[in-house]
C-alpha cells in the first residue's frame, strides 16, 4: 500500500515512515526537504500520484496566532484538494486531545479549524488526537522557566511518547477510516508540574519546579480536563520513567 506522509521527516512522520516501510508498504516521506510543500502545493500531485493514504503530521514553522491558523488552513485545503483529484482514499490526520476546549490558545484554535476542514471536505478520513508528546516535557519546562525556577500548572498532565503516536497512526492509516476521531493519551496522569520534576530530576537538573494553580500553560488556565482524554481512549504503552530512562542513557 502506498502511504504519503505529509511532514514525514519530523518527529513523528519519520518514526512513522519507519514503522510503514517496516511492515512493506511503500511510505513516502513527503516535506519540503523533499520537494513536496503543502503550503504552496508544490509537488503534491506526483507525490500522491497512486497513493491510498495520505497521513498529515506536519507542524508548522511558525506558531504565531495568524500564521499558525494560515499554515493550517491552506495547507489542508491544497492537501485534501490534491487528495479528491488523485482518488486518495483516506486522510488521516494527526490533532491534539480537546483542541476545541482551549479557544485561548492560538495553535489548538488552528488544529480545530483543520479539524472542520477535514471533517467538511468529503475525502474519508480519520482524526487521531493525542495528548502532548513526552519529547515536549522540556521545552515546555523551558517556557515556564524565570532563573532557576520553573512555574507550571498543577492541572493534570498525561503525555504519550512520540513512538507510541506513531504506532497508533500506522495502525489508523491501514485500517478503514472511521469518518471520527480517536483519543490517545499515555498511560498516567499526573499534575504537569510533576513531569517536570521527574525530568529534571532526571537530567540532574538542580532548577525548582512550582506547581502553581494560577500558572498557564501558552496563556490558558487549566483544570483537570483540560489536557486529558475523554471516556475509553487508547493508550500508550511506554511509561514516562522507561521513556526517560532511555532518553537520559542516550543522551
Amino acid at each position: 500500500m502506498k502511504i504519503v506522509v505529509i511532514g514525514g521527516s519530523g518527529l513523528i512522520g519519520s518514526k512513522l515512515v519507519n514503522n510503514l516501510a517496516a511492515h512493506g508498504h511503500d511510505a513516502v516521506a513527503a516535506s519540503p526537504s523533499t520537494g513536496v510543500d503543502a503550503v504552496t502545493g508544490e509537488g503534491l500531485a506526483e507525490a500522491l500520484e497512486g497513493a491510498q493514504v495520505v497521513v498529515d503530521v506536519a507542524n508548522a514553522p511558525d506558531w504565531e496566532d495568524t500564521a499558525v491558523m494560515q499554515f493550517f488552513q491552506t495547507s489542508s485545503r491544497n492537501l485534501l484538494a490534491a487528495e479528491q483529484a488523485a482518488g486518495v482514499g483516506h486522510h488521516v490526520v494527526l490533532s491534539i486531545v480537546n483542541t476545541d476546549r482551549l479557544p485561548d490558545i492560538g495553535f489548538f484554535r488552528a488544529k480545530a479549524a483543520q479539524e472542520e476542514l477535514v471533517k467538511g471536505h468529503g475525502v474519508p478520513y480519520t482524526i487521531l488526537r493525542a495528548t502532548q508528546f513526552f519529547e515536549f516535557v522540556g521545552a515546555i519546562a523551558d517556557s515556564a522557566t524565570e532563573g532557576d525556577k520553573v512555574r507550571l500548572p498543577c492541572a493534570l498532565f498525561q503525555p504519550v511518547a512520540a513512538g507510541d503516536v506513531a504506532a497508533v497512526l500506522a495502525e489508523i492509516a491501514t485500517g478503514t477510516p472511521l469518518g471520527g476521531t480517536v483519543e490517545l493519551a499515555g498511560p498516567e496522569a499526573l499534575p504537569m508540574a510533576e513531569f517536570a520534576r521527574l525530568l529534571l530530576a532526571g537530567k540532574g537538573d538542580a532548577g525548582e519546579v512550582i506547581a502553581d494553580p494560577q500558572a498557564r500553560y501558552f496563556g490558558a488556565l487549566l483544570d483537570d480536563g483540560s489536557l486529558t482524554p475523554g471516556d475509553d481512549p487508547r493508550m500508550g504503552e511506554i511509561r514516562f520513567a522507561e521513556w526517560l530512562d532511555r532518553a537520559t542513557t542516550n543522551a
